[in-house]
């Protein structure tokens, strides 16, 4: 079975293609289509140990960009099946399944519908991964298309961990709870680390998932199942991240308001799009940058960093106290798996809970790999392990057609 995994943002689309045969799988092509809507265009296709195809021109919407795609891999040169009818189906990732899904789902005509109607959960998202399916749709009429929600690995949350402290009408009305985000690579890694504590994997553990990038999460797992996530009715509650602000104070909005006189959209773009790491760095959204900031003696971007790290820090207190003890920490996303400085300072300082880490496994930690962390003397394992969504999905759409 050949799938092909689609990851639709506003103004973008991620693909790989997947060949599963004979119980393994394997990436047969992968790539990006960028500036969608927008002067510029750029698809980049890449095949598995081989070549690169760059094709640069106008991409007038997420139909354009898949007929893109389409051509790049059937490809005489750089493709890598013959004709699309190849491909046995599509699996779409998609932001926000709200209370209808809790898992996986082949998008029917209804259950296309249903999304229709949480694209006000999702504004800034849910509009492009429905237009990936409808392309999708259009364009392939006979091959199915799985839908794979960010929030449905949360759905095992109780309701002590999702309610919000509201009047319980807005929940009973609006469905106003915590969702979570994120949920394909906290499955994935969760997994992974289960695999990695126990040969057997036996689902019994604790453990708290760390997905840091420009939009970061945790996670707390117990025995392979949600019991609380740090993102909330949106990806904006949690973490300081790249650009959101993560936890503030309610009021802090209604007095921005009160002093600038801006309006409440505008204080939401801010709080998405201009805070963060960002707002308190001055310098970048990328903590890359921000890092050579700080080691330049940039008080604020020494700040930011120390500020992200501290949230880190706490979350992982509060969700060790959650699971009563923890057996493994796992760090993944961009940042987990690459910045040895910014493990060392959300790990560092964390003895008196039993999570001893080690700074000379840090800093020898092979990137791609699952890789150990932690003294000798820790009584919480503490692992690198990089995510793999597009497998996730490429899985669970396989399962869903098979």
């Amino acid at each position: 079975m050949t799938i092909l995994v689609l990851n639709a943002g506003s103004s973008s689309l991620k693909y790989q293609l997947f060949k599963f045969e004979n119980g393994s799988h394997s990436v047969l092509a992968k790539g990006t289509v960028e500036r969608i809507g927008i002067k510029n265009s750029l698809v980049t296709h890449e095949v598995t140990g081989g070549a690169r195809l760059e094709i640069s021109g106008d991409v007038a919407g997420h139909n354009d960009a898949l007929k893109k795609v389409f051509g790049a891999l059937t490809d005489k040169e750089y493709g890598v099946i013959s004709k699309i009818s190849d491909i046995s189906a599509f699996g779409h990732r998609i932001l926000h399944g709200a209370e209808d899904f809790d898992a996986s789902v082949i998008l029917t005509g209804e259950n296309i519908e249903k999304c229709k109607k949480n694209t006000e959960l999702g504004p800034l998202h849910m509009p492009a991964n429905l237009a990936c399916v409808n392309a999708c749709r259009e364009l392939c009429k006979d091959t199915p298309n799985a839908g794979v929600f960010d929030t449905a690995f949360h759905s095992t949350m109780g309701k002590t961990a999702y309610m919000y402290a509201l009047p319980y009408e807005y929940y009973a009305d609006y469905k106003i709870r915590k969702y979570g985000f994120h949920g394909t690579s906290h499955r994935y890694v969760s997994a992974e680390a289960i695999k990695y504590l126990d040969g057997a994997g036996a689902r019994s553990s604790r453990l708290i998932t760390c997905h840091l990038g420009n939009g970061s999460s945790l996670a707390a797992v117990k025995d392979g199942k949600v019991i609380d996530t740090s993102m909330g009715f949106t990806p904006l509650e949690g973490l300081a991240m790249g650009t959101r602000s993560g936890d503030i104070d309610p009021a802090v909005i209604e007095f921005i308001i009160r002093k600038t006189g801006k309006n409440i959209s505008e204080i939401l773009e801010i709080l998405n799009k201009k805070s963060g790491v960002l707002g308190i760095s001055g310098v970048s959204s990328d903590f890359r940058d921000i890092s050579d900031a700080a080691g330049g003696g940039n008080e604020r971007a020494e700040l930011a960093l120390a500020m992200f790290a501290y949230r880190v820090k706490k979350y992982i207190g509060a969700y060790t106290a959650a699971l009563n003890g923890a057996d493994g920490i796992v760090l993944t996303g961009g940042i987990g798996e690459n910045s040895v400085k910014m493990r060392t300072r959300i790990l560092t300082g964390l003895d008196g809970l039993g999570i001893i880490f080690d700074e000379e496994k840090n800093r020898t930690a092979k990137r791609g790999t699952v890789f150990e962390i932690n003294a000798d003397a820790s009584r919480t394992k503490i692992l690198v392990i990089p995510t793999n969504e597009e497998l996730v999905i490429a899985r669970e759409t396989f399962e869903l057609v098979k």
